[in-house]
């Protein structure tokens, strides 16, 4: 793409208003760059009244990336006041609907109505553009409505505003679909297999808007948990994860004998479609495996490297690659290089020291993750009580605890309401649990990085050498052989939860050193003193341990679920498929697996997370996927 930014034609005219993509598609071109911006000055300079349809809900979105990057209260507040202007924006370009009268007729007349493929038929190719830039709009404002909001009022109010935009993607799918039965033979018109293969009368820019946002929704409806999904569906939504994967595919032809689409032919949504294939693989894999393609990913992100070699977003992309290989060395060296692309947005920065900082727990280089933690401290604000927590539990796994006491005690109040939930009443439990214990927890850096999947991703050498190693020296101040003798020991305040704790980890580091994640690339030269079967044998002794002492754990209850969780996740990798069903369907069961749950008080830590992860595990173990 040209380095000079295409002309702009004035005075502007709404029925010319796709004249205005090229400029768009520069603007977007810029900010993948890093040249952030340039391109939000582009945009400003090219519309400063804000009345184009693309110039307005473009510089919108750049304002809604802003607002999630930050999670501040005046960013979120901006991006929602420009998100509604694009709103209104998108809403004077769409086609009028018809009188009351007309719509009545619509219910008998299908050409009439208004919520039928003949409607969009009769649109100018400005209103068909204006109604999937008013959807785009429309879910912009609701994820930031619930993000700013953080309540379920605000929610359900938002879902229902998404009600709209999902209707809106599937209308114009539908159209699409349509459209190849009027198209002249081409040889890029679709069969009645593909249907959404381009047709010659739809244009590119309009067609990677719509497989995106139909292919988000089908992927975001695939990946909601049971209660809430039970709620979409009786509005009649569903979403197909394999169809939505393919919808975003197609804007860049990265299907199955697919032609890769030139930069030349592309639509202006093509990169987005591609990052969203980016988050799904490389990220959202954390929670799910059903349609998780990592080779896929890595196709995805070589060819956008190679157009954006200084883009953040692939750079973020290039390390969480490594990360899920299980090369944390090399991560920390792409989220470096994203940290150098740019300086105008620094919470972009946020992004790198956050990754940084758990791929520096995979190393189990704990002193560097605390800078990290305590950097992120200092300056991002999506969740200041886990920063904070991070950097307390290096400072703890280090020995400094005056130090560590000091940021413990600000962790509860540090809770945000926009920071989400899970991952905030974790660590403000534990950080409790600190000072109640007289500023002493057992190996918490480790149960953070298994928390943050750092042990999954860690290097077998490092698992081997240096987390087991930990967990043995706490196992020993535990009293580890002589278990049963010290009885004053043994009668302490959270015994049995460190017990329990530090035979889960061994436990999941063992399993890890016997069966490595299914995406690592294992160092040719790599040397593991230890046989698949006696690491298999030590991760299954640790789990059982787990489940002979999991009644006597007064506060850490989540460590039972997550032990059967991994259990079976090691049962499935050793071949056996049912023992491993037994344990998913125990942690899925609801039941009270501790047996004395006397203790516990409502939901254990994690549990939603636990539960997405598990019915992901059960799918999996149907499909023949390896855990």
């Amino acid at each position: 793409m040209s380095n000079s930014p295409p002309p702009v034609n004035n005075p502007y005219d709404p029925t010319n208003a796709l004249d205005d993509i090229p400029g768009l598609h520069w603007a977007l071109h810029e900010f993948l760059q890093s040249r952030m911006h340039e391109s939000e000055r582009f945009c400003e300079q090219s519309d400063p009244e804000k009345q184009r349809l693309y110039f307005a809900t473009g510089f919108g979105l750049i304002q809604c990336v802003k607002g999630l990057m930050s999670f501040e209260d005046k960013d979120l507040l901006a991006a929602i006041n420009h998100t509604k202007h694009g709103i209104a924006v998108a809403s004077a370009h769409r086609k009028r609907p018809s009188s009351l009268a007309g719509r009545l007729a619509g219910y008998i007349v299908p050409s009439l109505s208004t919520s039928g493929t003949e409607w969009i038929e009769g649109m100018t190719p400005v209103e068909r553009h204006a109604e999937l830039v008013y959807a785009e709009s429309l879910y912009q404002k609701s994820l930031l409505g619930i993000v700013y909001s953080g309540d379920w009022l605000a929610f359900i109010r938002e879902v229902l505003n998404m009600r709209t935009t999902i209707s809106i993607y599937r209308q114009l799918g539908k159209w699409i679909e349509t459209t190849h039965i009027t198209s002249p033979p081409s040889i890029s018109t679709p069969s009645p297999i593909h249907p959404y293969l381009p047709s010659p009368s739809i244009d590119p820019h309009f067609r990677s808007g719509v497989y995106l946002g139909l292919g988000m929704s089908h992927l975001v409806l695939s990946m909601m948990p049971g209660k809430l999904l039970a709620l979409v569906e009786l509005f009649g939504y569903k979403g197909d994860r394999k169809f939505g994967l393919e919808l975003l595919e197609r804007a860049g032809g990265w299907g199955t004998n697919a032609r890769v689409v030139e930069r030349e032919t592309e639509g202006v949504r093509r990169a987005i479609c591609d990052m969203s294939l980016l988050i799904f693989h490389l990220v959202l894999s954390a929670f799910t495996f059903e349609g998780v393609d990592v080779r896929k990913a890595a196709r995805v992100l070589e060819w956008n490297l190679k157009r954006y070699p200084n883009g953040v977003f692939f750079l973020f992309g290039a390390g969480r690659l490594a990360l899920v290989r299980s090369q944390p060395s090399r991560a920390l060296a792409y989220y470096a290089r994203a940290a150098q692309a740019q300086t105008q947005y620094r919470n972009l920065h946020h992004i790198s020291w956050w990754e940084s900082a758990v791929a520096c727990l995979g190393l189990w280089r704990v002193a560097e993750s605390r800078s990290w933690w305590g950097k992120l401290g200092g300056e991002a604000t999506w969740s200041k009580a886990t920063y904070t927590y991070g950097e307390a539990a290096c400072l703890a796994t280090l020995g400094e605890h005056a130090e560590a006491k000091k940021l413990m005690e600000r962790v509860q109040g540090l809770r945000q309401k926009i920071a989400g939930k899970s991952i905030p009443k974790f660590v403000a439990r534990k950080a409790r649990k600190y000072l109640a214990q007289s500023d002493r927890l057992l190996l918490p850096a480790l149960e953070l990085a298994y928390v943050f999947h750092a042990i999954a991703h860690a290097p077998r050498e490092v698992i081997a050498r240096e987390m087991i190693s930990a967990v043995g020296g706490a196992l020993g101040e535990l009293g580890g052989a002589n278990k049963g003798k010290d009885k004053k020991l043994e009668s302490r305040s959270g015994y049995w939860d460190d017990v329990c704790l530090a035979r889960f980890l061994e436990g999941v580091c063992w399993r890890f050193v016997a069966y490595p994640d299914p995406d690592a690339e294992l160092e040719p030269d790599e040397k593991i003193p230890f046989s698949t079967e006696d690491a298999r044998t030590y991760s299954e002794r640790a789990f059982r341990a787990v489940f002979e002492h999991g009644p006597n754990i007064e506060l850490d209850h989540y460590i039972v679920y997550f032990a059967h969780f991994e259990y079976g996740r090691l049962l499935a990798r050793s071949g056996n498929k049912d023992g491993a069903r037994t344990q998913f369907d125990l942690v899925m069961s609801g039941k009270p697996l501790e047996v004395n749950a006397a203790g516990r008080k409502g939901k254990y830590s994690l549990e939603n997370a636990l539960h997405m992860r598990t019915h992901a595990a059960l799918e999996a173990l149907d499909q023949n996927r390896l855990l």
